[in-house]
């Protein structure tokens, strides 16, 4: 993703946060990167079922601009039908890491703007429980099934995939 040079920096970026930005910025791409991280060696058809309610044209661009920012490496096999894989880079693995702290701070949050208050220090850095009626739904709390902290224990019984 290119961003305008802003001026006070000779490449046009004020601080490490800016720069970072400019590669994850983006409703999706922090959700990409957590996706591959967690299923390394992807196929579009695959991601795109991880990622619900992208769209395949805002994948494929997305994908696009993380393989220009040397973040996701993509692999394109000589077969019929064709075959594409995705899997994260030496540095989309380090720029994953980084997210870490963050993805912890957004766990505690929720909870700490909750009317119960704050969390617990005996559970800190804990998910916050999640109800079945919140998976599937849109809007900003909206996650991949994949990405939440019990995928396995699906209430419902039924298995994605």
């Amino acid at each position: 993703m290119t961003t305008l040079n802003r001026p006070g920096a000779p490449d046009g970026h004020a601080c490490g946060i800016d720069t970072a930005m400019e590669v994850i910025g983006g409703k999706w791409k922090v959700l990409i990167l957590w996706a591959l991280h967690e299923h390394s060696h992807r196929r579009f058809g695959e991601l795109r079922r991880l990622l619900p309610g992208i769209t395949e044209k805002v994948l494929a661009s997305h994908l696009r601009e993380m393989e220009a920012d040397g973040v996701v490496h993509r692999v394109s096999y000589d077969e019929v039908p064709p075959r594409v894989e995705y899997s994260l880079t030496e540095e989309g693995t380090r720029l994953n890491e980084a997210l870490q702290p963050l993805a912890a701070w957004g766990r505690e949050r929720p909870a700490a703007q909750s009317p119960q208050g704050p969390v617990p220090a005996d559970h800190a850095g804990e998910a916050p429980p999640l109800s079945g009626d919140l998976i599937g739904r849109t809007g900003p709390t909206r996650y991949p099934r994949s990405l939440l902290p019990d995928a396995e224990s699906d209430e419902g019984g039924g298995s994605r995939g």
